[in-house]
């Protein structure tokens, strides 16, 4: 169990942990492999950053990959509601995020399949 006091300490490139959904993970070793490119990992290095994650829209692989590097839980005094709530919406239906995504994709297939079609 940490504190957020302790995720914090570790906030550089070379030692980043984060809180999302009331769970610390050391994504130290994932920095070179993340899609969104290490700037954004460290911008949210040693915080809550359970809202930067939902933000994005991330895939079922993504919070999967998650997993490996979960290290333990946040402590109940720094738990967030707002983790808690995003968590229960994670697991009992579909996020509003990921409905935008999937419709901003449709938008891109329908508008790639009309004006290919023009030329």
């Amino acid at each position: 169990i940490f504190k957020l006091e302790e995720v914090a300490l570790h906030n550089s490139a070379e030692d980043i942990w984060m809180a999302i959904h009331n769970k610390v993970y050391d994504i130290t070793k994932f920095i070179d492999e993340h899609p969104g490119g290490m700037e954004v990992l460290i911008e949210n290095a040693g915080l809550e950053a359970t809202y930067a994650f939902e933000d994005v829209g991330h895939s079922l692989d993504a919070r999967d990959l998650l997993s490996q590097y979960y290290i333990g839980d946040l402590h109940e005094e720094d738990r967030t509601a707002k983790a808690a709530t995003a968590a229960a919406t994670e697991e009992g239906g579909v996020s509003s995020n990921v409905v935008m995504v999937m419709g901003v994709a449709v938008l891109a297939a329908i508008s790639f399949y009309v004006f290919s079609n023009k030329a």
